[in-house]
C-alpha cells in the first residue's frame, strides 16, 4: 500500500462515520511516518489498514468501516486495498501511545485528519502479537535503521502489567537478535 491507496481508505472511512478523527493501528500506519518510497518492501506489503477510532466504545464505527469499505467490498475491488474495522483495545500498546499519535500533511486524505502510531509503538504491538508477518515487519525496519532497539526495549517494558508478561518474553527474545541500538543481528 502507498500512501494515495491509504489517503482514499482514509476519506472513505471520514466520510462512513461522519468523524474527521481516524486512526491508522496496523502496518500501514508506518506510512504516516515515512514516505513508502523511504520503506523496505516488507513494510508496506499489505492491501489491509487497521482503521479504529478514538471514541468508539462499542465498534460501532469500526464495524461500519468494515462493512463499507472491507475485505471484499465493490471499495476493495475498485481500489485493490480495503480496511479492516478495529477497536482500540485490540492492539498491545506501551503506556503513552496516546501523547505520541502524529498525523501527516497530507492533503489528499482531506475531510479526515489522520492519527498514526509513533513507528516503535507501531513495533511494540507487532512484536506483542509475533506473527511471522510481524516479525518480518519489524525486522526490515530495523535493518533499514528506522527503528531504535533500545527504543524498543523501553517502549516494551512500558506495556500494561496485565499484559506485560509472556509477551514481554517473547519481544526480548526477538529484539536479543539484534546488537543493542545497532540494527543489526548478532552473529551468534
Amino acid at each position: 500500500m502507498n500512501r494515495q491507496q491509504l489517503a482514499t481508505i482514509l476519506r472513505a472511512a471520514c466520510q462512513i462515520v461522519d468523524t474527521p478523527e481516524v486512526l491508522v493501528l496496523g502496518s500501514q500506519s508506518i506510512l504516516g511516518a515515512f514516505d513508502e518510497e523511504d520503506l523496505p518492501p516488507e513494510a508496506t506489503a499489505s492491501m489491509e489498514a487497521d482503521i479504529a477510532f478514538l471514541d468508539d466504545p462499542d465498534r460501532s464505527k469500526a464495524d461500519l468501516v468494515e462493512g463499507a469499505i472491507g475485505e471484499l467490498s465493490p471499495f476493495h475491488d475498485m481500489n485493490g486495498v480495503y480496511a479492516e474495522g478495529i477497536s482500540t483495545e485490540t492492539a498491545i500498546l506501551p503506556d503513552g501511545w496516546r501523547d505520541r499519535l502524529h498525523t501527516w500533511g497530507l492533503a489528499s486524505s482531506a475531510p479526515a485528519r489522520p492519527l498514526f502510531l509513533e513507528p516503535h509503538d507501531l513495533a511494540v504491538a507487532k512484536l506483542a502479537r509475533l506473527e511471522p508477518k510481524d516479525r518480518d515487519f519489524v525486522d526490515a525496519l530495523i535493518r533499514a535503521d528506522m527503528l531504535d532497539v533500545a527504543t524498543l526495549r523501553e517502549r516494551a517494558a512500558a506495556i500494561a502489567e496485565d499484559k506485560k508478561p509472556v509477551r514481554l518474553d517473547r519481544i526480548h527474545g526477538f529484539l536479543d537478535l539484534y546488537d543493542r541500538g545497532a540494527g543489526r543481528p548478532n552473529p551468534g
